[in-house]
């Protein structure tokens, strides 16, 4: 099957490699949240993308919310401060706790200043023909979900996170007028603690992740790469998630 023209897109620069995952990202966004039954099933329709049946939220509020996150993971991936981005599918209240997480790994985009983000790449051009068809395959994998995971319990909810690649210079978009906030510390991906040697000195920093990350089970999806688009996608099931299931 042959992509539609509008569907390849030229990447050529940083700013189209990230307009091109920011797509993609969208599309999962809302096919994941139809696979899980996040929502009834009869508030999506079908639309297409990259010659494929997609499934899109049609509640304005829901469409409004993930249009504004993933408009606020473009500004960060813009500024190369981004390793990760990842969809997290929480327990109902009380607990909240994280039972699936849908990591999109693009530490391997290109890193650039902010003022070259629109330079044309002049090295091994990209070969993006291929591309519309590694997201199609990603998205039917994706809509295979339901066979392949255990169902989550009713009034689920999810969110988006964002991790920082470790470069001493990347500080976090932390303030009053950004949209985010801080991690739980489960999902943290590292946290810097300091050790006491016998006589009360400090012996250095020790990192520990959050133990809610990597969950008890991963779910390969698929690694795409053409060109200076390069990324990986899987699925970590939380403990919370295995726990219930078992105890069912």
């Amino acid at each position: 099957m042959t992509a539609t023209a509008p569907d390849v897109p030229v990447l050529n620069n940083y700013r189209t490699v990230v307009s091109a995952f920011i797509d993609f990202l969208t599309v999962c966004i809302h096919t994941i949240i139809f696979e899980r039954d996040i929502y009834p099933q009869t508030s999506f329709l079908t639309a297409r993308k990259y010659n494929c049946p997609v499934k899109q939220s049609r509640h304005p509020q829901v469409c409004r919310w993930i249009q504004d996150a993933v408009a606020a993971v473009q500004a960060e991936m813009l500024k190369c401060t981004l390793s990760s981005t990842s969809l997290i599918i929480h327990a109902p209240a009380p607990s909240s706790e994280p039972l699936e997480r849908y990591v999109f790994s693009t530490a391997a985009f290109p890193v650039v200043t902010p003022s070259d983000t629109l330079t044309i790449f002049t090295t091994n051009p990209p070969p993006t023909m291929d591309l519309p068809e590694q997201f199609r395959a990603t998205i039917t994998r994706l809509s295979s979900l339901s066979t392949t995971l255990k169902p989550l319990p009713k009034d689920c909810s999810f969110t988006l996170m964002v991790e920082l690649r470790d470069d001493a210079e990347v500080d976090p978009p932390l303030s009053s007028v950004t949209p985010w906030i801080a991690a739980e510390p489960g999902l943290q991906k590292h946290r810097n603690e300091s050790r006491e040697g016998d006589q009360g000195q400090q012996e250095g920093l020790e990192r520990k992740h959050g133990r809610d990350r990597g969950g008890v089970r991963t779910t390969p999806v698929r690694s795409l790469e053409s060109g200076a688009f390069a990324m990986e996608m899987w699925i970590e099931e939380g403990k919370g998630k295995v726990i219930e299931n078992k105890a069912v």
